[in-house]
């Protein structure tokens, strides 16, 4: 699909399912030495087969009609490939031999090919589901940015091997999508300063010649860190958010052995993204200013909206974590480090000066050190992490969204925690997370998966949200046992679940 030709009509649709954050990623070999290296992202993990048997079911549900499927953010982890071509034409650096490759289109073209590549099962089931009709509609998430660049989804829709009349019902939107005029689907990363597209109308930004995609700090914290850290899982932020204790204690028991320099591994990355954050926050957008209106145009015309709408909603976004270098400190642990160390390098500047009057022993200034121990567990204590405070939907940003949208239901993703409930006036719906989240790292332990929303006509002309689970085959109303209540449950052993709340 060109930017110029006319696009369909996806303005109305009857039945309409949402789900997010799948994060499709390349087939990790299993580690024989060390077999729980990455093991969520091991085959053994795929829901390939789940996703063909969930898009046969809700088209039944659907009783014949035609099904919009929303593919609201974080399907693809571009951030997790570390694939490397066999017999690249482009250069790669030793940081991307390490970590992963930058994004930029050539190297973001091969990663969605691997990607695929491991995942036949899932672009078949998605291509007999657009076959018959339906349509697909992508939103673009944080982990998932790269879908910007238009090589890579001219190879989605390739890859798809649609025929001419069915390639218009495969939909890339940049951040947000109005279904029919009653429900408005972002991904939510827009409200989460830690993975916040600085601006999605203008993505890319200038490297050294070459156009790339501006990632977040939360991306970089995946490229540079969780790539190097194959023990923790990205999908649940408790597997690498702990405290000091909780980390010594991880360390010994699952690390200590295969990979003993951990904390080295940890510092250079931290500082890697660190100095990433910082310096990507001064490059500036790509733009051209004669295209910015035909730009905005086109956004708004593939996501059901105004032009209006998409600079109003843009004005909701909020401020990247990049421009705070506190935050960043803190969230990576490097202001305790600096801290320590200004105090030992001050410690030794006084020994200095003492030792040229008074023969002492450097000892000493361990010795200090000590005694300002409690001083600096004092403040480690004090420092919490922010990064879940963003998860939560604010009253504020639903509202106002849904003024602009003129809607009354919002559905975001990214949070990976399934909600229905009542905000204000808005209606908010989670869609949850399909991706391999576990509590143990042994993976036996799997936690709010397989979620999604479906959408369809109800009493009085209106259409009815509900969230649904996909659980053995089968589709379950996630909140049915909830009966309204307005505490958050436990259901079926599955944590990140949120009840109605009326």
């Amino acid at each position: 699909m060109s930017a110029q030709s006319p696009l369909p009509d996806f303005s109305q649709a009857n039945f309409t399912a949402i789900v997010s954050d799948l994060h499709l990623c390349e087939e990790e070999p299993i580690n024989e030495k060390y077999p729980l290296w990455k093991r969520y992202k091991t085959g053994e993990f795929f829901f390939d087969e789940e996703f063909d048997e969930f898009l046969k079911q809700i088209q039944e549900k659907a009783n014949g009609g035609l099904v919009e499927l929303v593919l609201n953010g974080d399907i693809f982890d571009f951030d997790s490939v570390m694939a490397l071509p066999e017999h690249p034409t482009f250069d790669i650096t030793w940081l991307e031999e390490k970590r992963g490759l930058h994004p930029q289109e050539a190297k973001s073209r091969f990663k969605i090919e691997v990607i695929l590549r491991d995942h036949p099962i899932w672009v078949k089931a998605l291509r007999d589901f657009i076959m018959k009709g339906n349509r697909a509609v992508f939103t673009i998430g944080n982990h998932d940015l790269e879908l910007h660049f238009p090589r890579v989804q001219e190879y989605i829709v390739e890859a798809l091997d649609l025929p001419d009349d069915k390639k218009d019902l495969v939909r890339f939107c940049e951040w947000f999508y109005i279904s029919n005029g009653d429900t408005l689907i972002e991904h939510g990363n827009q409200y989460d300063p830690y993975c916040m597209s600085e601006d999605p109308v203008n993505p890319f930004v200038r490297t050294f010649n070459r156009l790339e995609v501006k990632v977040p700090f939360g991306n970089l914290a995946t490229r540079y860190l969780i790539n190097g850290m194959g023990f923790f899982n990205p999908h649940l932020d408790g597997n690498y958010i702990m405290s000091l204790r909780e980390y010594a204690v991880f360390f010994f028991k699952y690390i200590a052995r295969a990979q003993p320099l951990l904390m080295i591994t940890y510092l250079w990355g931290a500082f890697a993204i660190l100095f990433q954050s910082f310096s990507d926050r001064l490059k500036p957008h790509v733009k051209d200013p004669l295209a910015t209106e035909d730009r905005v145009e086109n956004i708004a015309a593939k996501a059901n909206a105004t032009p209006r709408m998409v600079r109003e909603l843009k004005n909701l976004f909020v401020e990247p974590a990049a421009s705070y270098p506190s935050i960043i400190m803190k969230e990576l642990w490097l202001d305790r480090l600096l801290m320590v160390t200004a105090a030992f390098i001050f410690l030794y500047l006084m020994f200095l000066q003492v030792d040229r009057f008074i023969d002492i022993s450097i000892w000493w200034i361990f010795g200090v050190l000590l005694l300002l121990f409690p001083f600096f567990l004092f403040y480690a204590r004090s420092i919490s992490s922010t990064v879940g405070e963003f998860k939560e939907p604010r009253e504020k940003i639903l509202s106002m969204a849904g003024l602009i949208t003129k809607v009354s239901r919002v559905c975001f993703g990214h949070t990976h925690m399934a909600r229905h409930e009542l905000i204000g006036a808005i209606e908010h719906l989670n869609s949850g997370t399909w991706s391999p989240a576990f509590l143990d790292i042994e993976c036996k332990k799997p936690i709010g998966r397989k979620t999604f929303i479906y959408i369809e006509p109800g009493s009085q002309g209106m259409r009815e949200a509900r969230v649904y689970q996909f659980v053995n085959r089968e589709i379950h109303d996630v909140f049915a046992a909830a009966g309204g209540r307005a505490d958050r449950q436990k259901l079926d052993g599955q944590k990140g679940l949120a009840a109605p709340q009326k």
